[in-house]
């Protein structure tokens, strides 16, 4: 079975997060420009906030496999996790997490290359594939350890 190039891959997820926006073409303008485009969250996905270093942790305790997109901004060290619309208070006792509410702000380079310091250190994968709550409070949960039946 032949798998698809990576950039094909790349591009589905970059045609996914631009099916995130009302406005598409104003996003792809910005782009082009080397701009980052501005997102609203809550329709499609919800963002938290965390710190970049513990949140490469986070990544590597979750794995490859489960995981929903996640961009990081370099000179600001932080990074935002895409996790599903509905995520309510799962995450609220995690003190190194801030989940932002419903029509915040989050300004996205291209799946494609970074921008402006920021870049997908997990990009879209092209069907929507989001971050479970409930990993990702482990991962950054006491010890940071995701039980065997997370896992």
């Amino acid at each position: 079975m032949a798998t698809k190039p990576a950039l094909s891959l790349r591009q589905q997820g970059q045609d996914w997060l631009l099916s995130c926006t009302t406005d598409p073409t104003s996003a792809r303008r910005r782009w082009d420009r080397e701009e980052l485009a501005p997102f609203l969250t809550g329709i499609h996905w919800r963002a938290a906030e965390a710190p970049l270093l513990p949140s490469m942790h986070a990544m590597q305790r979750i794995g490859s496999k489960r995981l929903g997109p996640v961009l990081a901004d370099v000179e600001a060290e932080l990074a935002w996790w895409l996790l599903p619309p509905d995520v309510g208070d799962q995450l609220d006792d995690v003190r190194q997490l801030t989940v932002r509410c419903s029509g915040w702000v989050l300004d996205c380079p291209p799946v494609l290359y970074g921008v402006d310091g920021r870049m997908w250190l997990e990009r879209p994968d092209g069907v929507g594939r989001l971050t479970d709550p409930v990993l990702l409070g482990a991962a950054f949960g006491p010890g940071g350890q995701l039980s065997e039946a997370a896992r």
